[in-house]
């Protein structure tokens, strides 16, 4: 196949989905929690994670039919995430569209999370195949995990010596655990050996970390036009970072001074945003001076080379799977994914 017949078939997998997500009905007797829930479904996006959990499931000879009601299960469950992280960012927008608790309230947003957290076990239920209690612990586990990681990157914020192996913790359990979870699902709807799936849930959180990498890199380098967020803005809020982390370790000089006031989130508002969120110039002057730092002290190479190298130790793990269609487009999903430029 070619990239283009990847991208039809990535297409009808992504329709399938979307289809299933309309069945979902949340909340029935209660109009307004209703709407928002459907709100948060309907925010659009690439539908990566069930679509993995499908192709992980076609990958250990499994039927992707099998498989659509797990596949709707985790993008609930990844949607409840985003709600939350969104109230506790106090975002205003995602995917362009104004975030659930700016659209309702913060209470009708907790309460949007809380329910599709209900409604993505009622969509894993629905599934036929291996026992209800197994898959249902894996969901489980990986809900919790990315609750701890979720927790772990607030508490690194009021933190000046988390270290890069932390960070690493951190988003192998905020990032990596619901690709994990999915690919771990798909491959047990599959009917995959132990070692199968086992392979497919370490594919899964490889994938995830050099994702988080490769988003810590766009945040810096990548295309205003296409990334979807304000370039700079892991610098103006002053998020743990593998750039950050490693640029503390390295910054000599003035730079070090300057990689201080990231790490200590300095400054007036009116230096890192203005009203409606948008940069001022005094703080796209500020992250073009922390870019250059990074460059300087190799931190930008450096994460470049962690996306490389974690994106082979992900791929490695599908060559203990056989030969198919299925094990072609995880491939190509995974180079989608961390090669982006925006």
């Amino acid at each position: 196949m070619n990239d283009a017949a990847f991208r039809r078939r990535y297409e009808t997998i992504r329709v399938r989905i979307e289809q299933r997500l309309k069945r979902t009905r949340p909340a029935r007797g209660a109009a307004r929690l209703r709407e928002g829930c459907r709100y948060a479904l309907q925010g659009g996006g690439k539908r990566v994670r069930p679509a993995l959990l499908v192709l992980a499931c076609e990958a250990v000879g499994g039927r992707a039919a099998a498989s659509l009601d797990a596949a709707a299960a985790i993008e609930i469950m990844h949607n409840f995430t985003l709600v939350h992280d969104d109230i506790m960012d106090n975002a205003d927008a995602r995917r362009g569209r104004p975030t659930v608790h700016r659209a309702w309230s913060a209470n009708d947003a907790l309460l949007v999370g809380d329910v599709l957290v209900g409604a993505s076990y009622e969509s894993l239920l629905r599934t036929k195949g291996p026992a209800q209690s197994a898959l249902a612990g894996v969901l489980t586990r990986g809900l919790l995990d990315v609750c701890e990681g979720q927790a772990l990157d607030l508490e690194f914020e009021k933190r000046s010596d988390v270290t890069v192996r932390e960070y690493f913790r951190m988003i192998g359990k905020k990032t990596g655990a619901l690709l994990a979870t999915a690919a771990e699902l798909g491959a047990l709807l599959g009917g995959g050996t132990p070692a199968r799936v086992a392979a497919l849930r370490r594919f899964g959180l490889r994938l995830g970390i050099a994702f988080q990498v490769q988003d810590d890199l766009l945040d810096v380098v990548g295309d205003p036009a296409g990334f979807g967020k304000t370039i700079g803005g892991d610098i103006l809020e002053g998020k743990r970072t593998y750039l950050l982390l490693t640029a503390a370790a390295r910054a000599a000089g003035s730079d070090r001074d300057l990689i201080a006031r990231v790490m200590a989130r300095e400054g007036s508002p009116g230096l890192f945003k203005s009203t409606g969120g948008a940069v001022t110039p005094a703080g796209r002057s500020f992250v073009e001076d922390v870019r250059r730092a990074y460059g300087e002290c190799g931190a930008i190479d450096d994460a470049r080379g962690v996306v490389r190298r974690t994106t082979r130790g992900a791929l490695r793990e599908l060559d203990r799977l056989p030969r198919s269609t299925a094990r072609e487009m995880l491939r190509w999903l995974a180079d989608e994914l961390v090669h982006r430029a925006t």
